[in-house]
């Protein structure tokens, strides 16, 4: 299951070494730019008021590559989040949602999503620029692509595309502890693990892949609240309360809505479980994503509320405070 083969290993190298072009065009314009300590990476760029890594798919260079060359379509679907807010979980829905047609007289086994990792089966658009070959032939439609890319940094073609965004935020305490999780399984390749002092500093300080927390999530919702019919802003919490509801309105809003026939026949719930932590998880017990990533990693916890479990009651409250500031004046509590 989720096996690195030869093809994704091929593929591995030819985008290495268009990153390493992609570097090596734009390093006088980033490595000028202020710089932090990273969490995945060895450093971090602030550009365009945000932090971003380097040397990595979703890095400084590829936004700066996808600003300059990436063509969005109006059909195009864009799942939008920061890093550890429920990203492999909302491409797995979307995807088998989207696609459920299908696969629907296939047998459940050969599934995309039971034989692969959601990142497989739904692309970050940051990664386009990497590619020889674009991921989708040109009659394809809708196109489904990720990103992390704040709002106000998004290509212009996108932005003036009118095609639709899904953002899904999530608790910033736990998106803290689910990234500190997170980097340190990754860190050992260059640098010492991060405490959770070190990472409960950078985060308070918006020092982040893709942050601040408080203005990447801003930035979306501001711009849903502007165009509603275009931009959808969930929670990962609402979406663990009730994911069949919240998948309903979902599809609806990507404009393939749920029949009758279909919720009479649990095609919802069907997609629930598929896409549940308990099935991903086993599915990717093993074998590593192209770029390196155990396929593991990204599966720890899944939980609403495991902060509770890693930071003091001081850290916690710290978070809360500075949150209730940045949101002020908004209908968004996290």
């Amino acid at each position: 299951m989720s096996s690195v083969t030869k093809h994704d290993l091929e593929d591995y190298e030819v985008e290495e070494a268009n990153l390493a072009m992609i570097f090596d065009r734009y390093k006088d314009k980033f490595t000028t730019l202020p710089k932090e300590k990273g969490w995945m990476t060895q450093d971090l760029y602030k550009y365009q008021g945000f932090w971003n890594q380097s040397r990595n798919v979703v890095s400084v260079e590829t936004v700066m590559a996808t600003q300059d060359t990436f063509q969005a379509r109006p059909t195009d679907i864009y799942l939008a989040t920061l890093p550890k807010s429920g990203t492999t979980w909302l491409k797995a829905l979307v995807f088998a949602t989207v696609n459920r047609n299908m696969y629907k007289n296939k047998p459940l086994s050969t599934h995309p999503l039971q034989t692969s990792n959601p990142h497989n089966c739904l692309p970050f658009v940051e990664c386009e620029v990497l590619r020889t070959s674009p991921t989708y032939v040109e009659a394809h439609s809708p196109r489904l692509f990720a990103t992390h890319i704040p709002y106000t940094s998004l290509p212009q073609s996108i932005l003036d595309s009118g095609c639709r965004i899904v953002y899904m935020s999530r608790n910033p305490k736990d998106v803290l502890v689910s990234l500190f999780h997170f980097a340190n399984k990754l860190r050992g390749k260059f640098s010492d693990l991060l405490t959770l002092e070190e990472a409960f500093d950078m985060f308070t300080r918006g020092v982040i892949p893709n942050g601040p927390y408080w203005d990447h999530v801003k930035g979306y919702y501001k711009a849903g609240l502007e165009q509603p019919t275009r931009i959808m802003f969930l929670t990962y919490e609402d979406m663990k309360m009730d994911t069949a509801k919240c998948l309903s309105r979902l599809a609806k809003f990507l404009g393939c809505p749920f029949t009758k026939e279909e919720e009479a026949k649990g095609m919802v719930e069907e997609i629930v479980n598929l896409c549940g932590f308990e099935n991903l998880s086993e599915v990717n017990k093993h074998g590593t994503l192209s770029i390196g990533i155990p396929n593991q990693a990204f599966f720890r916890e899944g939980k609403v509320g495991d902060w509770q479990n890693h930071l003091t009651t001081e850290m916690g409250r710290t978070l809360d405070r500075i949150t209730k500031q940045k949101f002020h004046g908004l209908d968004l509590i996290q």
